[in-house]
């Protein structure tokens, strides 16, 4: 193991802090799923994939992760500065005009960790079956890491995706599903019911586990671990991740509500007080 459990959790508390902070000083973007995948990412960039020192688009001789949801930019553009991508501080630059944070991620200013535009929703995971695919023909033996979200799913495009995924025999994947059961509208089932999600990966031919805590570092390692050895044996593999949007700010969860809203000046100094470390190095 590369880190304990503890240090994965202060991480992640810093990683919190930072996107309160970034949302907080714009007025803007997305914190309630952002703060929901913390963990996930966290334990993903710092314990589980195989990354090399650097960056290029190529990505041969690592795993690759593609992010769909690209509306939980803020989580993402943390992890990536706090494991070495580009300076933490850039982080103070999130969504202000001509930088490189926008509010979804974006390719054309070059930043590193992003392979994809992304944020039109329903996309991602067919650039990620394109990468995986592409491993193949590469003769490179990693792993393609792609996470979704559950209201994102509804998203027609997936489908085609995850049909094609399965009948091609693609796996070297592993899409993880964030199933919080929230959107920026309403809970999932009210804006588009979607039946059993496990039910339909199965149907599609895809080998399916769930994390039912999926904010809990050692679940992820336990489930991510599990979902790695069920790769290279003729069918794609889908993590179902049970998140809690808003995670780690109590007034945050249990709702909707956060999706898409920034806190005032008052709500940020009480997420903050939440979630303290005496190792945090702000921006």
């Amino acid at each position: 193991m590369k880190t304990n459990t503890q240090q994965l959790q202060d991480f992640s508390t810093q990683v919190r802090r930072d996107i309160l902070r970034m949302v907080h000083a714009v007025n803007s973007g997305h914190p309630g799923g952002s703060l929901g995948c913390t963990e996930f990412l966290v334990t993903l960039y710092q314990e589980l994939m195989d990354r090399k020192e650097g960056f290029d688009m190529n990505g041969i001789g690592e795993d690759l992760f593609f992010l769909s949801n690209g509306h939980i930019s803020p989580v993402f553009y943390s992890v990536l500065a706090r494991s070495g991508y580009f300076p933490v501080s850039e982080l103070a630059t999130f969504r202000k005009l001509n930088t490189r944070l926008q509010g979804h991620p974006t390719t054309h200013e070059g930043l590193p960790g992003v392979r994809v535009a992304s944020g039109s929703l329903g996309q991602g995971l067919s650039v990620s079956i394109g990468a995986a695919q592409a491993k193949k023909l590469n003769n490179c033996n990693h792993l393609i890491y792609a996470l979704l979200g559950d209201g994102e799913l509804q998203e027609g495009q997936n489908w085609e995706a995850i049909m094609y995924a399965s009948a091609k025999k693609v796996d070297n994947l592993i899409a993880t599903i964030d199933l919080n059961g929230k959107q920026i509208d309403g809970t999932t089932d009210e804006v588009l019911n979607m039946g059993s999600v496990r039910a339909k990966f199965e149907a599609f031919g895809w080998d399916v586990l769930e994390i039912t805590a999926g904010n809990d570092i050692e679940a992820i390692i336990a489930g991510m671990t599990d979902a790695k050895s069920r790769t290279g044996k003729g069918k794609p593999v889908c993590v179902l991740l049970h998140t809690e949007m808003g995670h780690g700010v109590d007034f945050m969860m249990h709702t909707h509500a956060w999706h898409g809203k920034a806190p005032n000046d008052a709500q940020l100094e009480t997420a903050l007080a939440q979630n303290y470390t005496e190792t945090q190095s702000d921006y």
